[in-house]
């Protein structure tokens, strides 16, 4: 049987055995590279802090946004389906079904920016231009009255000196310095019997739901239907030659299907791909 000294002795070896094998390296992974960090580092603060050099106009913005974003947010914010609305909902926040857009809600541009940067256009995230997410920031502001100029150029330089509505609608989380948390005891009366939904995600509009949005089995079964009767009534005529102006009026509408639809051989997967 050990001793007490003894035993104190065969404890203190064993913890510098471990503290020895915790010593050495594992042989797991590797340190990341300069530019590994800079590509990882991307995020903006309400400061500017972060942002990169460059410029956009409203101008601009509104090309790019109706080539890579109105096919699912809409030429003018509004939405298309069950995807975000970006623009209006001033005064909503107090109803029952407030409208969250950078207008109404959100309390830094810095948020629009990363966002922007980090996640759009959907399917193809990280391959805008800074240039063309400032562009794309400021037509935003644009469509959402935080500016009214339409020959506005946002940049790094005049970036934290533009707010938005909501900004005042923010403060820091004082939960914690409520009287409830300093109960010695949890209150366990007067509970609720039984408990309810209220509201559903669906609802809210909060996630597109492609499959509420697509054809029904009876409109698919219709639909077939439809295709089989014309297939065979249909005689096939020869094709004509391709009118150049229409071709180059289908080239510029495609822009809006662009964000989702690539062609080509090089073309990038989004949510489809022809």
């Amino acid at each position: 049987m050990l001793k007490f000294p003894d035993l104190l002795f065969v404890l203190a070896a064993a913890l510098s055995l471990g503290q020895a094998a915790w010593a050495e390296p594992f042989d797991l992974g590797r340190e990341a590279t300069p530019e590994e960090v800079a590509a990882w580092d991307i995020d903006i603060r309400p400061d500017g802090r972060g942002l990169p050099v460059g410029s956009g106009s409203v101008t601009d913005g509104e090309e790019v946004f109706i080539e890579k974003c109105a096919v699912c947010h809409g030429d003018f914010g509004e939405g298309v389906g069950r995807w975000p609305v970006l623009a209006g909902g001033q005064d909503t926040l107090a109803g029952e079904r407030p409208v969250k857009t950078i207008g109404s809600y959100w309390p830094y541009l810095s948020t629009v920016w990363d966002y922007v940067h980090r996640a759009m256009p959907f399917g193809d995230a990280q391959s805008l231009s800074d240039d063309e997410v400032y562009a794309i920031t400021a037509y935003l502001l644009y469509m959402n009255d935080v500016v009214d100029d339409e020959d506005f150029v946002l940049s790094k330089d005049n970036f934290a000196d533009t707010r938005l509505p909501n900004e005042d609608g923010f403060f820091m989380d004082d939960r914690h310095k409520s009287p409830i948390f300093e109960r010695a005891e949890v209150c366990m009366t007067d509970c609720k019997e039984t408990v309810e939904i209220t509201m559903r995600a669906r609802v809210l509009d909060v996630t597109p739901d492609q499959a509420a949005d697509g054809p029904t089995d009876e409109t698919k079964d219709q639909g077939a239907a439809t295709s089989t009767t014309a297939a065979v009534a249909v005689v096939p005529q020869p094709a004509a030659a391709a009118d150049p102006v229409l071709v180059a009026t289908g080239e510029k509408l495609f822009r809006k299907c662009k964000a989702c639809h690539q062609v080509g051989d090089g073309a990038k997967t989004g949510s489809a791909r022809f």
